[in-house]
């Protein structure tokens, strides 16, 4: 799953989620017709809380 960010000015948006980036970046396109010329956009990558418990559980942790 993917999220969209768009960043414009002080305001952030969060659009998604999306089945692929491919996806984000059609919606993005329509987005950016109301947007800024100036604003910023990023496509994010999900990840689920059990793949982020296995890379938890993988790395040593150094005090």
């Amino acid at each position: 799953m993917y999220l969209l960010t768009i960043r414009e000015g002080l305001s952030t948006r969060y659009i998604g989620p999306y089945e692929s980036p491919k996806h984000a970046a059609d919606d993005l396109d329509r987005l950016l017709e109301n947007c800024d010329d100036r604003a910023r956009w990023q496509i994010h990558e999900l990840q689920s809380p059990a793949t982020l418990s296995d890379q938890q559980e993988a790395q040593p942790v150094v005090a």
